[in-house]
């Protein structure tokens, strides 16, 4: 059994190569093979897509033998020996190759070896996907966080017998050629970071051999990263995997520098139950990865070193008859109540209602571009474990909106630092630092760049509170500049809110002045969600005509807005609404201005509803103002076609059918690919205070 914090035996991580240890390897080693055979021999039970570690054991079980319950570590889809060394077994790993109920990971959501776990006694798992080589960007922002709490003498830091944590991110070799693996070794040399990336080099990418699919293999490819430590070892051989393995765990342990360690193995199994290794593989090749098993090589090396033959036999009886036993029991065990399959999308945040001075007497008035400015420099006074990063924002230049200016000076650069040109680092490394008790507020320079960290956003972020069963919500604030103003042009004045609400597992906010801004900041913060606060730079100054009212009496430091809660900041005359004279419209962002612009020439006909959270949406407001009225506008700035508009025009019309009195109105910019930087190009495509007020002059004539 793996030593734990109640039976602390550290020379169990420490000890050198020995009879003792060759035998426990051998162990887990023909354990390991017996589940793959096992799984093979009944395929029809193991009916959902799988990898086992097949010819990977040897480095394998020799990175895991020597972790500590304080480090990290996050496999990769065919690590199930790395499973078993850190101590689980064959059964808990059976529960999710079977989807069951009490799948300690991920309660039947998951593949098998995508594990995610807090057990203080074993190395902890922050949510792994299937996707190769993201895991990369999450596991650094682990060792970035780890360094961080370090450096602060932080009490999140959990060490194990004064050893201080590392973290170990598993991939294969093909998966170094994406481009978020590049990312995470650039910040990792760069920081210096207690990381190790391990990487298993089977010469396969899928059907796609080495030489096929890249330039050099992971260990040359290092060699460019400045300050990035490499090994490189037979990753079939036991021994010289464990020596290997030692000497870089020692390494980084210490000097808390990042390592790569390159280890050559066969693949003796399929790429996943699916895609079989006789689909691309011949005969020649299948042979010569043969040569390489590693327990044929383990085995003759108990008997160079004296253990008895009826000793290994008897390892391998009780191995063969507990895997047995584990998967006739994993069969056995419950399937997952499809009741349960709406839990842990995300976890329930703290902030349930509106607390604080909004306006406090004798406050004075703050653009939006500071209100958000001092959000962030209250949370970062009372939370020390906040920080801030992203492009530009450190001490120098604080933003290219001036967004965070002061910020880094005040905080200091352990605090509030600038980014390589990295979006997918930047969104995605805040899953590591989150896992650690951090929260990171993070930002992408504008809404047109968003699209890099989409990946990390989709695949990492928001599936990672449902798939672990709610054991890691990546509690995150990422800041996104959006819409377009004052000539940005095609590439600095989108808006990307639709796009962003189709990913499920994140939430979406646009505030509209300075103190739905800071309010909403701060909620942001303290939802263990991950936040996208989109916030719109023609509102930050108040400079464009007709939105002075972005500017407000800034709110009190303990003013606090819950995300969902929509506002109404236009109301109708009674007399008119008695009438049947009037309308609503449904709007955020810019169109609040554009909105109340067009309702001065219809005075008091006109309802304005600001929704201030795309999602959670406010609902209940949205129809309970369309059901007061009777006919309603929706107003985006965004393209029309296919938007976020269009949609919840559609639910209108679903909820509110029998109270309209006119057909459901959307209003959007025209649909262009992007947004020109000719001003006057730029005004045509988007709506205005006259073209809206145009719109609701023919619904009020219904």
């Amino acid at each position: 059994m793996i030593a734990t914090a109640s039976s602390p035996d550290t020379g169990r991580y420490q000890r050198a190569l020995s009879p003792e240890l060759l035998l426990e390897a051998y162990q887990l080693m023909v354990t390991a093979k017996t589940m793959c055979d096992t799984y093979e021999a009944n395929r029809p039970v193991c009916k959902y897509v799988h990898s086992t570690s097949r010819g990977h054991e040897a480095i394998q079980l020799a990175t895991g033998l020597q972790l500590l319950p304080c480090d990290w570590v996050s496999p990769y889809y065919r690590d199930d020996s790395i499973m078993l060394s850190i101590g689980y077994t064959p059964y808990e790993l059976m529960l999710q190759l079977l989807a069951k109920k009490e799948d300690p990971f991920s309660g039947g959501r998951s593949y098998y070896c995508h594990p995610s776990s807090r057990d203080t006694h074993r190395p902890f798992i922050i949510h792994q996907s299937s996707a190769t080589g993201m895991q990369t960007i999450p596991t650094t922002g682990l060792a970035q966080g780890i360094q961080y709490l370090e450096q602060t003498e932080s009490p999140l830091l959990q060490t194990f017998e004064g050893q201080l944590p590392i973290a170990i991110c598993s991939l294969g070799d093909g998966s170094v050629t994406e481009g978020e693996v590049s990312e995470a070794l650039q910040f990792a040399s760069l920081k210096q970071l207690p990381i190790i990336y391990l990487v298993q080099d089977n010469q396969w990418s899928i059907s796609a051999s080495a030489d096929e699919v890249r330039a050099q293999n992971a260990y040359d490819y290092a060699q460019g990263f400045k300050g990035l430590k490499r090994w490189q070892c037979d990753g079939s051989d036991f021994v010289r995997s464990y020596e290997t393995m030692a000497e870089a765990i020692a390494y980084t342990r210490s000097e808390r520098k990042p390592a790569l360690v390159h280890a050559k193995v066969p693949l003796l199994g399929h790429h996943t139950s699916g895609v079989r290794r006789e689909f691309y593989r011949n005969r020649e090749d299948l042979l010569r990865h043969g040569v390489y098993d590693p327990l044929p090589k383990l085995r003759l090396l108990l008997t160079e070193v004296g253990i008895p033959d009826h000793e290994v036999t008897a390892i391998e009886t009780a191995a063969a008859a507990r895997v047995a036993a584990d998967f006739q029991r994993a069969q056995a065990s419950p399937d997952p109540d499809p009741a349960s399959v709406e839990q842990h999308v995300f976890a329930p945040t703290p902030v349930k209602e509106e607390k604080g001075q909004r306006a406090p007497k004798n406050g004075e008035k703050v653009l939006m571009v500071d209100a958000a400015l001092h959000a962030v420099e209250e949370i970062m006074e009372e939370f020390p474990e906040a920080v801030l990063y992203g492009q530009d924002v450190g001490a120098r230049l604080g933003g290219v909106f001036r967004e965070a200016a002061t910020l880094g000076d005040k905080f200091g650069s352990h605090r509030v630092f600038n980014t390589a040109i990295q979006e997918a680092y930047i969104v995605g490394s805040t899953a590591g630092l989150s896992a650690l008790g951090m929260k990171p507020i993070v930002e992408v320079q504008f809404a047109d760049y968003i699209y890099p960290g989409f990946n990390q956003l989709v695949t990492e972020l928001s599936k990672s509170c449902y798939l672990s069963q709610g054991k890691f919500p990546v509690g995150m604030v990422l800041r996104v500049p959006i819409g377009a103003y004052g000539g940005g042009g095609p590439y600095h004045s989108g808006s990307v809110e639709s796009t962003l609400l189709t990913i499920k597992g994140i939430k979406v906010v646009y505030p509209s002045c300075a103190a739905d801004m800071k309010g909403l900041m701060k909620a942001a913060y303290h939802d263990p969600n991950p936040v996208v606060m989109l916030e719109h730079k023609g509102l930050y100054w108040s400079k464009v005509p007709g939105t002075e009212d972005a500017k407000t009496i800034e709110p009190a430091r303990d003013y606090i807005l819950p995300l969902g809660k929509a506002n109404l900041v236009l109301q109708a005359d009674a007399a008119q609404l008695r009438a049947g004279a009037t309308v609503c419209v449904i709007t955020y962002g810019m169109g609040v201005y554009w909105a109340k612009a067009a309702a001065a020439q219809f005075p008091g006909q006109v309802e304005v509803l600001d929704l201030r959270t795309l999602f959670p949406l406010d609902e209940e407001a949205v129809f309970n103002l369309v059901k007061k009225h009777g006919k309603v506008l929706v107003l985006s700035e965004e393209q029309q076609n296919n938007s976020f508009a269009e949609a919840l025009a559609l639910r209108i019309s679903n909820q509110c059918y029998h109270f309209l009195d006119a057909r459901v109105e959307v209003m959007g910019s025209l649909n262009l690919p992007a947004v020109p930087i000719n001003l006057a190009l730029e005004a045509a495509m988007l709506p205005n205070a006259q073209t809206v007020a145009e719109r609701l002059g023919k619904l009020l004539a219904y």
